[in-house]
Parts: C-alpha cells; structure tokens; sequence
C-alpha cells in the first residue's frame, strides 16, 4: 500500500485460518485487535494507532479479501471472519484482547465475543447493525440504504464500477465524513485497496454473505448472552440502533453517540474515539471507569451531531 504509515508501525503478513492476512502491528502491552468494515483497510486505525500504542499492542489487519491480504474465494460470513480473527491472535501469541470492530468488522467482533468470552477481554463495536436482532426498527423504517442491494447481487458491481472505483470509494468517504473527506494518503491508500474487479467481488462478498451472517448471529443470541465488558459507539446515520439491538442481550453494556460525527469515526472523529476508548479500555471491565470526561451513563451521553446519509451497514433483513 501506497502513502505514509504512521509511526511505529509493523507491517506483517500472519497465516491464520488458512488466508495470509496483512497486519499492522504497532505498541506493546495487553493486545487491542481492530476490524474495519467496507471501504477501508487498516490505515481506518491511522489516527488512533498511535493514541493506543502508548499503552497497548495494537493489531489491525486488513480482513480476508481486503487490501493485501488474501483474496479467498469464500470465507465472508461474519462467523468465518470471526475465526480469522481468533487464529490471528493465536498466531501472534495472544491469550485475550480487546476487540473492536466498526461497520463490516462489527459482526465478526460481536460473534467472537459470544463464542469465545475467555478471548474477548472487552467489546468495542461501531456503525453497524447485528443481523436481524430487534431494535434496530426506526433505523430501518424507510428501507435499506440502496447499495445493499447494488452489492448484493453476483458479479453485478464489480463489472459495473471497473474503471470508476475512485469516484466510488470517494463517495462513500465524502458521506462517511459528513463532506469533510479524509486524509489524501489514506483515500488514496482505500482507492487501491479497491480497484480491479477482484478486489470489488471480495468486497462485495461480504454483502453477498450476509443471509448467512444473520442466522449466524441468531443462532447465537439463542444459545447465549454477551458477558464480556461491551461499549457500543454510534455517530451519523447508525446512531443508536446497534446500542438498541444489544441491549436485550448483552450483561455490561455502555453506549455512546458521537455528534457531528460520520459513519467512519476513526478519521472523522478520531480524538473523540479516542477519548471514549482509553477510559473504557483501561477499566478492564470496571463500569465506573468506562465514562470519559463530563460522564457517560448506560445509554446516554452525546460528544457530538451528524448530517448527511454516509454508509449505513444495515439492511430491513440482511443486516451484517
């Protein structure tokens, strides 16, 4: 990948659940992993690696399919994500982590939680929608976002945007941010991250996957309750409705809304990330601890307000 790396920051290729994911590593301490969704890479994290490195072992990989690492042919299902996930951390020598996931990256995050609490030390998830789980109605009331369906269908956007994946991915970054847009260096590292019709089917299996996803996730919520330490973030247009999902089903739960802020908060609105996540991460599972600043009660507390409609993950019945 092209464009600055922040500082202090490894990359390396890991074999885990048979793809070669590539992975950023930077910092040492108690190991935080981060999972970005669709358009990104892990140069999502570039603002908030080295606020974290201070104190933890940051890994951040690009996902199965995305960036460098491998373009399988299958294996987009947030429960196989969630496995990469777990031999990832396997493979680097790690016994726990805090996990984080944003968009794409939420699902896997949350199935790695359920199935394997004793791993997932904490749960941070972002801008995204579980499944079919209830609450996320009046997100939904007036139909899925239109991409969903566009991605949905086999072979059909990869053929269609080839050649125009910049204005693509530009798109969804320019709403992601409220118009601001994000870092030259990093649009530039997502658009080549995304170009060619074979980096767009991987991305767009993800989507494809997602009838999957959701019973993976039902299965779950059927057998089990979230019992790891968990915050849920949302910003512009996700909002509240991934924390209302959680609720019925999760033990320790804390939620956060970040005003004026996009769909893509860690390059939008990465301080205001950051002053959500050190706290959290630091209580190691004390509640007390997990407010920032000026508070932070379960289910209150805005930093900040959005505008525009950017990337939503959620769909009335393939939600991911």
């Amino acid at each position: 990948m092209s464009g600055h790396r922040p500082s202090g920051v490894e990359l390396r290729r890991v074999r885990a659940n048979g793809v070669d994911l590539n992975v950023a590593l930077a910092g040492e301490g108690p190991a935080v992993l981060l999972l970005h969704g669709f358009p990104h890479t892990w140069r999502l994290w570039t603002h908030v690696l080295d606020g974290l490195a201070g104190r933890y072992r940051v890994i951040a990989p690009d996902l199965r399919g995305a960036g460098a690492s491998t373009r399988a042919v299958d294996g987009y299902d947030a429960g196989t994500l969630a496995s990469d996930a777990e031999a990832l951390l396997d493979a680097l020598g790690e016994s726990s982590a805090a996990v984080v996931g944003i968009d794409a990256g939420t699902p896997p995050a949350f199935l790695l939680a359920m199935r394997r609490p004793g791993l997932v030390r904490q749960l941070v998830v972002m801008e995204s929608l579980l499944g079919r789980l209830p609450g996320a109605e009046e997100f939904l009331a007036h139909g899925a976002p239109w991409w969903f369906g566009f991605h949905a269908v086999p072979g059909l956007a990869e053929t269609v945007l080839a050649g125009h994946e910049a204005q693509y991915i530009d798109w969804f970054l320019d709403a992601g941010s409220l118009g601001e847009g994000v870092d030259p260096a990093v649009r530039e590292a997502f658009t080549r991250a995304y170009t060619g019709t074979e980096a767009l089917r991987c991305a767009f299996s993800y989507y494809r996957a997602l009838p999957e996803s959701a019973g993976q996730i039902q299965e779950a919520v059927g057998t089990g309750r979230l019992t790891v330490p968990t915050m849920a973030i949302g910003a512009h247009p996700v909002g509240r409705a991934l924390e209302q999902q959680l609720r019925p089903v999760a033990d320790d739960l804390i939620g956060h809304l970040v005003e004026d802020c996009g769909h893509i908060i860690p390059l939008h609105r990465p301080e205001e990330l950051l002053g959500l996540l050190e706290p959290f991460l630091a209580s190691a599972g004390s509640a007390a601890a997990c407010e920032p600043p000026g508070g932070g009660a379960v289910g209150a507390v805005p930093v900040r307000t959005g505008g525009v409609l950017p990337q939503a993950p959620a769909d009335r019945d393939l939600h991911g």
